[in-house]
């Protein structure tokens, strides 16, 4: 009786311990898939459906912005130009906020 005990406070433990930490491990928003990652890492274009989440507004992921080529380099505002595959992107640099898609 006594080892079912320890067992079911040793599980206890561990449950209430992975649903406080899970919080921690959750993602951030609009981070890229593993296998987009993978793509990413080996500089490989993002596939379309991806590409129709760069739209005014929104804010480009920074695997996505690493992997952007400067048309126009960082102005006094703060807004740099980017060529992403086939798009040209105008953002603010600082917190890559889309400003235009412009192509």
């Amino acid at each position: 009786m006594r080892i079912n005990s320890l067992f079911t406070v040793l599980l206890i433990t561990g449950l209430t311990t992975s649903l406080m930490t899970a919080p921690v491990f959750a993602k951030n928003d609009k981070q890229l898939p593993p296998g987009l990652q993978k793509k990413a890492d080996k500089g490989q274009p993002l596939p379309p459906g991806w590409q129709k989440k760069l739209a005014k507004g929104e804010k480009m992921d920074e695997e996505v912005y690493k992997q952007g080529e400067i048309v126009v380099p960082i102005n006094s505002h703060g807004e740099i130009t980017l060529r992403v595959d086939d798009k040209v992107v105008r953002l603010y640099k600082a917190t890559r906020e889309i400003i235009e898609v412009l192509k």
